[in-house]
């Protein structure tokens, strides 16, 4: 919902740091996958109960989701380097709640279940829509340059990492931040499932 007003902030931010990438050599994809298995080490931390270690995984993982377009924006953007990025995106995602059950299982067991199927509503109606959006042809004018047909909602990347974060702050609140985070996706979910249904009908 705030990705829109967020990203152009981030995006001059983030250019300069990506031309020092580019002059060094450094593609995109390396971005991608350095910053993904940075961010799984957000896991082992989580479950040794280290918050603080895990948000600086997690944050350096989503600095680098922007940093990766940043740097194939002054290259060249492709089609693998943006189904590399929305795929371990995903897997990040689901990653980070896994954790936070291996934490306290007893605990957060049944929250982190909760947000994982939710995550699944989020992602499926994204990422099924952009498939066939990519074949109608339907272009995608709140967000030119992005690989993918980007379908907004209640929560985006910014409330993700919000999320996330309050997470790390409040662990011993997971559960109930998490079933309101639950909510809110799903929220995302319902509106993606009509309004896609709607537009290719």
């Amino acid at each position: 919902m705030i990705d829109p007003l967020v990203t152009p902030i981030t995006r001059k931010i983030l250019e300069p740091m990506a031309g020092e990438l580019v002059k060094r050599r450094v593609s995109a994809d390396q971005v991608t996958v350095f910053g993904f298995f940075l961010g799984l080490l957000a896991i082992p931390a989580l479950a040794m109960e280290w918050y603080g270690l895990a948000l600086l995984f997690i944050l350096v993982n989503r600095i680098s989701d922007g940093l990766d377009g940043a740097v194939a924006r002054q290259t060249k953007m492709t089609d693998a380097g943006g189904y590399l990025d929305i795929v371990l995106d995903f897997i990040f995602y689901s990653a980070v709640v896994f954790g936070f059950l291996l934490a306290n299982p007893e605990q957060n067991a049944i929250a982190a279940g909760v947000l994982l199927v939710t995550f699944m509503g989020t992602g499926s109606t994204f990422l099924a829509f952009a498939s066939i959006a990519a074949k109608r042809g339907i272009d995608n004018l709140n967000y030119p340059n992005k690989s993918l047909h980007y379908m907004g909602g209640l929560t985006e990347g910014f409330e993700t990492i919000l999320a996330f974060v309050l997470f790390c702050i409040w662990p011993q609140h997971f559960p109930v931040l998490a079933y309101i985070f639950a909510v809110a996706c799903w929220i995302t979910a319902i509106t993606r499932l009509w309004s896609g249904y709607k537009t290719l009908r």
